[in-house]
């Protein structure tokens, strides 16, 4: 089964380059081509917990999540820190994520994505317009726009050019409070129609993970099904990992 399908960036990619997406010192996973056929594959998109109170335990921490599978990108999610903890948590974060050729996205702030050196800034329908925060951020770094549950705003969203759309939340989640609930409908319905990379989001562990694979999720954005594992998050990885490898999309297309 052909399908289209983003193709996984990594540093240096020639693809990449032509597309206009990546930056010497940038990571780039969610290249977007529509020529490649092959990889179906899923994957992780992590999220760092709520709070960073150790910046260094964190950051030895996540280094070992990393090495345990496949992690194209981690976003640093604050929501409660002032511009000095972020800074410091970028500081922190960013050498960790980018000696293994992982894309480091900050959450809500364009304006520090670019100042820290983030790879991306991923935006809410509350935070900066897209168009805003590309102008901000620039052409080389990754723009990614929360969508709900909405075909409209995800249309919206890739139309203007965004690099990923996030629907969600699937699942119940303690993380935030969802203001919406995606179906995995949504998933397949974007699978067939766009080109685009969508991120399931809300509460996905990797029990709970295999519809979303199966109705095509090109990325799965994960913060506690990693991090409060009970065997830890380097398992969780690898069972994401695992999963990844024995499910694929059901029943898409060979054309869009």
């Amino acid at each position: 089964m052909a399908r289209r399908h983003r193709s996984p960036g990594n540093r240096g990619s020639c693809l990449a380059d032509g597309l206009g997406l990546t930056h010497p010192d940038r990571v780039v996973p969610f290249v977007k081509d529509p020529t490649v056929t092959d990889d179906d594959a899923c994957r992780l998109y992590l999220i760092t917990p709520p709070r960073l109170d150790d910046l260094r335990a964190f950051a030895e921490r996540l280094a070992r999540t990393l090495d345990a599978g496949d992690v194209p990108c981690v976003q640093l999610r604050l929501k409660e820190a002032d511009d000095t903890a972020i800074r410091r948590a970028v500081e922190a974060l960013r050498p960790v994520c980018h000696a293994r050729e992982v894309a480091l996205i900050l959450n809500d702030r364009p304006d520090l994505a670019k100042d820290t050196g983030c790879d991306g800034v991923h935006v809410g329908q509350k935070d900066m317009p897209y168009a805003k925060a590309r102008k901000v951020v620039g052409d080389n770094a990754i723009v990614g726009v929360t969508c709900h549950d909405s075909r409209h705003l995800g249309m919206e969203a890739g139309e203007a050019g965004a690099d990923y759309v996030a629907f969600g939340a699937f699942y119940p989640t303690a993380t935030k409070e969802a203001p919406t609930q995606a179906d995995t409908d949504l998933l397949r319905w974007w699978s067939e129609m766009m080109v685009v990379p969508s991120v399931a989001i809300g509460g996905i562990t990797p029990e709970n993970a295999r519809p979303l694979i199966e109705a095509g999720a090109d990325f799965l954005a994960v913060c506690s099904g990693v991090w409060e594992h009970p065997e830890g998050p380097e398992a969780a990885v690898r069972a994401f990992d695992a999963l990844f490898r024995e499910v694929s999309p059901l029943d898409l297309p060979d054309e869009k």
